[in-house]
């Protein structure tokens, strides 16, 4: 079987050279994707072109790791049983799910099982650190982007008539900031009359 390598990262900032050290040695072609693992197999350009210029049953798709194949490693064993449905063989070489798969086997359902439980894990984590912090009265999340001065700049451009997205541009924040101020501000004049 031919290797046909995939290699992903989230974003234009990161690197891809670990990656092709390991796959363009054995691949007879390597595509690339800089795009979220979240997406769906027929949103992600990179791995669609793999998966066409794949011959069905003479090649395999190759990863360096499971979780290149989704955002985490639970994903991207969801995406390997998605291929799998598909009738894609897969290689990955490192990691838990390491080794040739060309259907789900006892090793990939433990990998899948240790990784739900690794993700229940996280979220009971989060939250139970959360709630710490609000005992004590600190609020956990994210910090705002959005200050006193950001918020009444934003708030003067509506008023002057600009569309939320000129607002979002010219305060240099993201259209979901600025929708946001706006609406928590019409909400507030609402209540107060």
């Amino acid at each position: 079987m031919a290797l046909v390598g995939l290699v992903r990262v989230s974003t234009s900032k990161q690197e891809t050279h670990r990656q092709h050290d390991d796959l363009d040695p054995i691949c007879v072609k390597v595509f690339e994707e800089k795009i979220s693992g979240s997406l769906r197999v027929a949103d992600r350009p990179g791995l669609r072109a793999a998966l066409d210029y794949m011959r069905p049953g003479e090649d395999m798709l190759t990863v360096q790791e499971a979780d290149r194949l989704g955002r985490n490693l639970l994903e991207g064993l969801i995406v390997l049983n998605d291929l799998f449905q598909q009738g894609v063989a897969v290689k990955i070489l490192h990691g838990i799910a390491a080794g040739e798969h060309t259907e789900r086997s006892l090793i990939l359902d433990l990998a899948l099982a240790l990784a739900e439980d690794r993700r229940r894990d996280i979220v009971r984590k989060t939250r139970d650190g959360l709630d710490a912090a609000a005992r004590r009265g600190r609020k956990g999340g994210r910090p705002t982007v959005v200050d006193d001065d950001k918020r009444r700049a934003i708030l003067a451009r509506r008023a002057e008539g600009q569309s939320l997205r000129e607002i979002a541009r010219g305060v240099e924040v993201s259209l979901a900031v600025v929708h946001g101020v706006v609406k928590a501000a019409e909400q507030a004049t609402a209540e107060s009359v």
